[in-house]
């Protein structure tokens, strides 16, 4: 009797292994196949008297990889899921020496398997949980998930370009654009400053670099005509990319400002981004007016009194000539 019911056992077994393997859960992904393998070797289905791993297995999906609350307590933050695995070996590492080799009813197993599951939900549920995904854009390892059906860490499925922000500011006044994110950012963050001339655009080729370094803020004193356009910060951690912010600057007198004059526009651009602003440029004019007055007043009283003199002593020699003539 022993002999068929050994048998008949491994039949069963045969053909659950040519069934489509169960979907992955967190006993799957943590407990080794082989402590499964002695866990199981002596479920005993009561009703029929046979000795069934295929049962036992069906068990554990049902109250470790299919349940919502075991799924749910072991998503935890990143590097985790170690200590995800000694809870769960915690729990079924003693099983697994206490019933290898050795027959146990389905309802011995039943009720040790649901008192397993009860306390890792209880235990892991206990390990740090994360904040999540901060929508809708960048690269956010922080938020990444552990995810015991697939074993393995979900990151957020966010793309890198943030969408387009748009500035309206008026001529000559102020505007400053923050390269922030709201999820957190590595401490060896680097940020590289782009802009795309005069256009509204989120496509990388038709951006120039501005600056590169770790200020998040990029400001513009005076809204002049030529800054109007699309300016990116690209957010960099070591050799990633985490974000890319875009922001577009229009508004006021900028949009219907006369163009640049045709010939050179990129050159004369860039020329008068290197002027001063405006205020700087009047009191420099108005210093050196004042100085070439100055100097001219200068040289004036310097000049005249010679030429007084000058014209004196020749009138002099003149009278001496005709007073001469007249003696003789």
């Amino acid at each position: 009797m022993r002999t068929y019911v050994t048998l008949l056992g491994l039949l069963l077994v045969l053909q659950a292994g040519l069934l489509p393997s169960p979907a992955l859960g967190c006993y799957q992904c943590l407990v080794d196949m082989r402590a499964s393998m002695k866990l199981c070797w002596g479920h005993v289905i009561t009703r029929y008297n046979i000795r069934n791993m295929d049962s036992c297995f069906k068990k554990i999906d049902r109250l470790f990889n299919y349940n919502e609350k075991v799924i749910v307590a072991g998503r935890v933050g990143e590097g985790y899921d170690v200590q995800l695995k000694k809870l769960l070996d915690d729990q079924i590492l003693p099983m697994v020496e206490e019933f290898d080799n050795k027959l146990h009813d389905d309802t011995v197993y039943e009720e040790r398997l649901q008192r397993a599951a009860d306390s890792f939900i209880a235990a892991a549920s206990k390990l740090p949980r994360v904040s999540g995904c901060f929508p809708p854009c960048g690269f956010q390892a922080a938020g990444a998930v552990y995810n015991c059906i697939t074993c393995q860490y979900d990151s957020c499925d966010f793309p890198l370009d943030c969408p387009l922000k748009t500035l309206n500011v008026n001529e000559f006044s102020g505007t400053q654009m923050w390269c922030n994110v709201p999820f957190p950012l590595p401490a060896n963050i680097e940020l590289i400053w782009r802009y795309a001339e005069e256009v509204k655009t989120q496509k990388v080729d038709q951006f120039k670099e501005v600056s590169v370094g770790v200020d998040t803020l990029y400001s513009i004193p005076s809204a002049r005509r030529w800054h109007q356009g699309t300016y990116q910060c690209e957010l960099y951690a070591g050799q990633r990319s985490i974000a890319r912010l875009y922001f577009y600057l229009t508004g006021g007198r900028i949009t219907g400002a006369s163009p640049v004059p045709d010939g050179s526009p990129h050159v004369l651009q860039r020329i008068l981004r290197l002027l001063p602003p405006p205020a700087v440029l009047t009191t420099c004019l108005t210093a050196v007016l004042l100085l070439v007055f100055l100097s001219l007043g200068v040289l004036y009283w310097c000049l005249v009194p010679r030429r007084i003199r000058d014209g004196d002593q020749a009138c002099a020699r003149s009278q001496d000539i005709r007073e001469l003539h007249v003696v003789q």
